[in-house]
This record gives C-alpha cells, structure tokens and sequence, in this order.
C-alpha cells in the first residue's frame, strides 16, 4: 500500500481508562474481526491480563478504514498498557508509531499515568490526539476534564473527541480524526531494508519471532536478512501482519509494522531494539534503539527442588525474550541453594513475571523479599553498588550508603491531602511543589526513598484516599542515609535471603513487627524455635515459636514424683538433640511478611 495511505499509532493512558475496550471498539468498526470472533478485551490475550483486568504486553493489530474521501487506509494500532511498571513497554511502542491517542476518563480526569505517558510521547516526536472516554456515565465530567487536558496539552477544549468506547459512541469520528492528525510514515520505499525490532516472543518451531516496524526498503521471504547488533544472519521462516493473530503475508513495506520469524533457536541472537537490514547490504547504518532499561526493584527467585535449577534458567531466557526489562544473574544463598537475582521495575512487575513462572512454564519457585540497589562508599575511596543485602560488606570498612530517592507525583482530591502528607512523612519523605489542577484535585511532588515506596506505599495510599489517589514516579538522585543491615535469625542461624537494609531509626520497630509476623507463618517444631532480627551482631528483637509436645505423662496417674520428673528430663534430652540437627522450613509468606509490615 501507498504509504501515504498508512497510519500507524498507539494508545495511551491511565490505568483503567478504557484503552482496551476502546482498541475493541475500533477493532469492531473497521471489520477487522467478526461479531463472532470478538470478545471483551480481545487484544489481552494472556490469561494474567484478563484477571488482573490490565494489559501487561503491547499489543499489535492491523486494520482496513475507509475514510469519508473514499480513500482506504491501512491502521497499524498498538495497544499499550497503563501501569506504572509496564512503561518500558510504552516506550518501545511509542517508536514504532507516527501518532498517539491520549485517552482520559471523563469521570476520573487526568491522572499520574495520564502525564507521565503524555511526556514519553512528546518526547518521541508524536502527533497527540486526545480523546475523552466514558462520557455515557452519569458522573462524567467532559467539560471539566476537557478543560484539564487544555491545561497540559494546549488547544481548544472544542476540538477534542469525546467517545463512549463501551456504548461505541464517536468512534467514527476518531477514526477520521486519526486519519487527519497522524502523519503517514517518513520511511523511504527505495533505500536498502532497515527494519527496527520493537518487541519479541518465542516459538517452539518457528523459533524466534521479531515484532518489527519496517522503517525503509521491504522484506519478503526470499530476503537474507541481518541483525546488526549481533551480526547473525539468516532466512525468514515466515512473515506477516497482526489480525490480531499472526496472518502470513508475502512482503512487508516501508512504514508497515508485522512479524519476522527468524527461525533462530539461540535467543541471544535477536534483541529488542536491534535493526534487521539486508544481508548483502553491509554498510547499513543501525537505527535509534531504545535505552537500557534500569531495574528498580530486585529479588531473589529460587526453584523449591534444587533439581529445577535448569529449568528455572530456561524459562527465564524465555521470559527476558518476551519481556526487555526483566534482568537476571545466577546468585547462591546458604538458606535456599541455587537461584537467580532478578531486577523488575516495580513490585507489580515482580508478581507477574512470578505468576508466569509458575503457570507457563509450571515451576515450582521461591521468591525472596524485594531490596532496592544501593551505592556503597568504601574508606578505600571506592564505591560499589549491591542490590542485595547480603552483598553489603564489613561495617567497618564502609564511609557512607546512599540509595536512591524517586520523585513522586501524587494526584489526590484536596479533602484528602493531610492524610497523604502524614503517609509520606511517615516514610522519610520530603515535599517539592503543589500545584492545583482545579479547585477539587491537587498534584503533590515529593522526593521520597525507593524502599520505602516498594514497601506497601501504593496501597496505603489508595486505602487512604479510599482509591482516588493515583501516583508516578520517576529516579530522582541517590542521597547518603544511615543505614543499617537487619539480619533474621531462625532457630539462631541467619538467613541471607531474609535480610534486609533499614534506616537506623526504624530498625527497632521493623525489627520487632517482623520477628512478630515472622512467628505467625512458621509452623511449630518438636522444639522452642527462636526467631530474632539483629543489627550489627546486636539481637534488637527476639520471639519464640512454641513447640509442639507430647504429653508423656498421659499414662502416669500416682506414684513418685521421680518417675514424672525422669519421664521429663528424658524428653527435655530428646528436644535438645533433635533442635542440634533439626532444620527449620521458612515458608513463602515469611520472605514476602516484609512487604505487609508497612512502613508506620
């Protein structure tokens, strides 16, 4: 197709702003698929997204409109996710496309992903087309909230769309608005290939498929093909486009957007934001990648039986394939063998990388407690840098620990801003600016440690603004603190996965609602088993979980006192050479307690 005939965009929003409904909905309007063939939420395929009600992985799918002009256009749309921790996915979206539609709940306004997907785009060079969703509900506010978005993005309130994606209002007009306001592709039809690797999936037969935008030239079967990052050469196996499931095609031209089916079974040798050019073609200059992804948030996953370490490695490279940002190295713990220390971009990010463990691959696996990375400031002069506290080294040999602050952008109704203030004051932060959007919501910045906003901070703040509040946050800087290593001793034996790095002033109280917790998820023993969290070889607090005995006394009913007190003392013996070599399971839910202390 003519390229100026091609519009290739993305959608971008809030959590739970109707981005899904509303790719169903133009999905529906321009026949792409059937009334038969559609379901709630059809581009969420996993099943993780369709519980959670959240879509993890960008979507792709083309689409046929003909325009009022009676001119056909191909619509390359890609459905983006909106939470916080999926924004590495919106990134690589956003430059595969021309064009995004900001999508706004009528009845909620603009929130903090609202912007902070807004900013990502402006700065990919995108055309915005805003549009007002839900409008149908008796409590939209479309002429408030348009006013909202004037405020950030400019314009005439008149001019932007206002859509009911459930009820399919207005998305005619947005599919016109979409043809008017998003440039066709810059690519050139006649220079040598370069294709840019926007997303990619393993096969088992057609090994690796790369989800790729052709930038300039085209591809067919017949074409050899190289990535040049890593210098591999090969054949496509197959080649096509999204309807929304894989549909073969003989070519793929500039300013397309569809999949390459390399055949590479080593998943090493395809990248994302890696350039498929033409293998004769070896001057072929590489196109802007993305940038590395920075993990926020890192824990430890360790496979239950000690015989799946092998798997646990293989799903792993499986999962990195599908999903850029997760990182993972090998990492050994004396409580739980052989692992992997994993890096995510937010704790939600750690649950569902966990749950497709588990459930596409069946692994058994153990997560520990998440930590943040630290920078480390030795006496030598040097610094290193740790993401696990059993890394920190000897006390006395460390100048200073810095860890990271985040900047925080809390949107809240004003009636709940002294509530949110104590929350944050609570957990060490600091406030920046106040900017009010309209006489009933307010922006809040703050600066605020990463460990305490991974520790239950998004709960507590929706449990306190009863879900009105939405946040963002961005790195800030990394700040020196005094801090300090908490270590869990269990039946007087330190376990390296539960340790943790704490302010100095919060390590008591950390230290005691943990040991407490702590005793309520590991079951009773035959023996006493002490749990204790100590700083600096010092015990700060200490709780026993209670054994389970054995009456022996049960048959004695008279007689010498003797014989009950040799009957004891026998016992007493048993439990003490039964606690030397006895070994103490620490289920799941001990390691993941130090997420439900909270922070007060």
């Amino acid at each position: 197709m003519d390229e100026r005939n091609i519009r290739n965009f993305c959608i971008i929003a809030h959590v739970d702003h109707g981005k899904s409904t509303l790719a169903d909905r133009l999905l529906e309007h321009t026949g792409t698929l059937t009334p038969r063939e559609m379901t709630a939420q059809v581009l969420d395929s996993m099943d993780l997204e369709r519980e959670k009600g959240v879509t993890i992985k960008a979507s792709a799918v083309r689409m046929k409109h003909t325009a009022r002009d009676g001119q056909e256009y191909e619509m390359n749309l890609i459905d983006t996710p909106g939470h916080v921790d999926f924004n590495y996915e919106v990134n690589r979206a956003l430059n595969a496309c021309e064009g995004a539609v900001l999508v706004v709940d009528a009845t909620q306004g603009v929130e903090a992903q609202t912007l902070a997907n807004l900013y990502m785009a402006i700065d990919a060079n995108l055309t915005i087309v805003p549009v007002l969703n839900k409008i149908d509900l008796a409590s939209a506010r479309p002429d408030e909230v348009a006013a909202e978005v004037v405020h950030i993005l400019g314009g005439n309130a008149a001019d932007i769309l206002r859509v009911s994606a459930k009820e399919g209002i207005g998305i005619d007009e947005l599919l016109e608005a979409i043809v008017a306001q998003v440039p066709p592709p810059r690519g050139n039809p006649t220079a040598p290939l370069r294709a840019l690797i926007f997303d990619t999936h393993y096969d088992a037969f057609k090994g690796v498929i790369a989800y790729v935008r052709v930038m300039d030239g085209r591809i067919d079967r017949r074409t050899r093909i190289r990535l040049i990052a890593t210098g591999v050469e090969t054949e496509p196996m197959e080649l096509g486009t999204f309807a929304p499931t894989m549909k073969p095609a003989g070519q793929l031209e500039a300013g397309e957007v569809g999949y390459v089916a390399t055949g590479l079974k080593t998943i090493r040798d395809c990248h994302v934001g890696d350039t498929i050019a033409d293998a004769n073609d070896l001057a072929a200059e590489p196109l802007p990648g993305y940038r590395p992804v920075k993990p926020m948030v890192f824990a430890g996953i360790y496979p239950v039986e000690t015989d799946d370490y092998p798997l646990l490695k293989d799903a792993l490279e499986k999962l990195q394939l599908n999903d850029a940002s997760l990182v993972y190295q090998p990492e050994t713990s004396q409580a739980l063998n052989f692992g992997f220390r994993c890096g995510f971009l937010g704790l939600f990010h750690m649950e569902i990388i966990q749950e497709r463990l588990e459930r596409e691959y069946d692994l058994d696996i153990l997560a520990t407690a998440p930590s943040v990375e630290y920078e480390v400031l030795m006496q030598t002069g040097q610094a290193i840098v740790i993401d696990s506290p059993a890394e920190l080294p000897d006390p006395a040999g460390i100048a200073e620990i810095r860890e990271p602050w985040m900047k925080v952008q809390i949107f809240t109704p004003v009636e709940y801003i002294g509530t949110v203030m104590d929350l944050v004051i609570n957990r060490r932060g600091e406030q920046k600016e106040m900017d009010y959007l309209d006489p009933k919501r307010v922006m809040i910045t703050y600066a605020l440690p990463l460990s305490e906003v991974i520790i239950d901070f998004h709960d507590q703040l929706k449990s306190r603004t009863r879900g009105y509040a939405s946040m963002d946050y961005a790195f800030l800087d990394y700040r020196s603190e005094n801090l300090v290593k908490m270590d869990i001793l269990v039946n007087e034996i330190v376990v390296d996965a539960l340790a943790t790095i704490v302010h100095r002033d919060s390590a008591y109280n950390r230290g005691s609602a943990l040991v407490s917790k702590m005793k309520e998820l590991i079951p009773s023993q035959m023996f006493v088993v002490p749990i204790q969290a100590a700083v600096g070889g010092k015990i700060i607090s200490r709780a026993n979980v209670k054994a389970t005995r054995k009456d022996v006394l049960a048959k004695c009913y008279g007689g010498d006192i003797t014989r009950k007190r040799k009957l004891l003392e026998k016992q007493k013996a048993g439990k003490k050479r039964m606690r030397m070599i006895g070994q103490v399971e620490v289920p799941q839910e001990a390691f993941m307690a130090i997420l439900k202390i909270g922070g007060d």
